[in-house]
């Protein structure tokens, strides 16, 4: 299996994927089909909805303002040179073959930050087209330019998606919030769902080291509990591994997430440390028989 990352700044990737997606989505006011705009700088509905690209080439289809606890640029800036230095490697790799090699697959990332995992896995087979979805604008901006089939799109995962009914073939949430009435609503019948969380192992040393936020122990039985109402667990996967990370790595560990808004005064200096990722994907699937919610 191959794939590639479209790099920020490269002008292959030109924000140019709305066009390519434009036919999944769904206007957030009426849900009718949007297309694109006779000047194609935004995108209409047949009731008149009109909705303008940022010149960024993200569409921002919230309907509201921007939540305060949505991923800054800095943050967003953080998360991409921690990735680019290989920290999340081992998930990418699992979840790349739990989507498997099918070309032309219609993928949702939803929260998705910068896209670069659902730029993977687009660049994984052949024909491949995906909406990355996220609150914040800053990782809209990035997500744009991840790949050329992709469409980066700012919407609120928790509320109803802008977008079409039964028209997603897999839907990724990489650490992210989950609605499963919305998931199940976009994918096809038979759809897959791909899930990441986090263990209570996940950066252990660095929530001891620095009093990072702790994570729920009872995460994944929630998770079984609220997502098996509507979709059949298929596979586990856990993805466990520990390695040596430099001071800037642990620096952006920290930066790129929930921990940036809370109060570091006191926090020890960050420093190079033997840190444990560690991670629970599920593979879930779409009855033939699902129901619309």
């Amino acid at each position: 299996m191959r794939w590639a990352v479209f790099e920020m700044g490269d002008p292959a990737a030109a924000p140019v994927g709305i066009a390519t997606v434009v036919d999944l989505l769904a206007c957030p006011n009426c849900r009718k089909p949007l297309a694109l705009g006779e000047d194609g700088r935004g995108v209409r509905c047949e009731r008149g909805h009109r909705f303008d690209l940022a010149r960024q080439g993200y569409l921002n289809l919230s309907g509201g303002p921007q939540p305060a606890n949505a991923d800054t640029a800095s943050m967003v800036a953080a998360r991409e040179r921690f990735l680019a230095r290989g920290g999340l490697d081992p998930v990418r790799d699992a979840v790349l073959r739990l989507v498997g090699d099918a070309p032309g697959l219609r993928v949702l990332d939803a929260g998705a930050g910068t896209g670069r995992l659902l730029a993977a896995v687009l660049s994984a087979s052949p024909g491949r087209r995906g909406v990355a979805v996220d609150v914040s604008t800053a990782a809209a901006r990035r997500a744009a330019r991840a790949h050329p089939a992709l469409g980066a799109v700012v919407a609120d995962v928790w509320h109803r998606l802008p977008l079409a009914d039964r028209t997603f073939d897999v839907v990724l949430s990489n650490f992210a919030p989950r609605n499963p009435p919305e998931f199940a609503r976009v994918l096809v019948a038979g759809g897959r769902l791909v899930t990441v969380t986090p263990t209570t192992s996940h950066l252990s040393e660095l929530r001891t080291t620095y009093g990072l936020l702790g994570i729920e122990p009872a995460k994944a039985d929630r998770l079984l509990e609220t997502l098996g109402a509507w979709m059949v667990p298929e596979i586990t996967e856990r993805v466990e591994r520990r390695s040596r990370w430099s001071t800037e790595t642990v620096q952006d560990a920290i930066a790129m997430g929930p921990n940036a808004f809370h109060d570091a005064a006191g926090r020890p200096a960050a420093a190079p440390a033997d840190v444990t990722i560690s991670v629970d994907l599920r593979s879930w699937r779409l009855p033939d028989s699902g129901r619309l919610p």
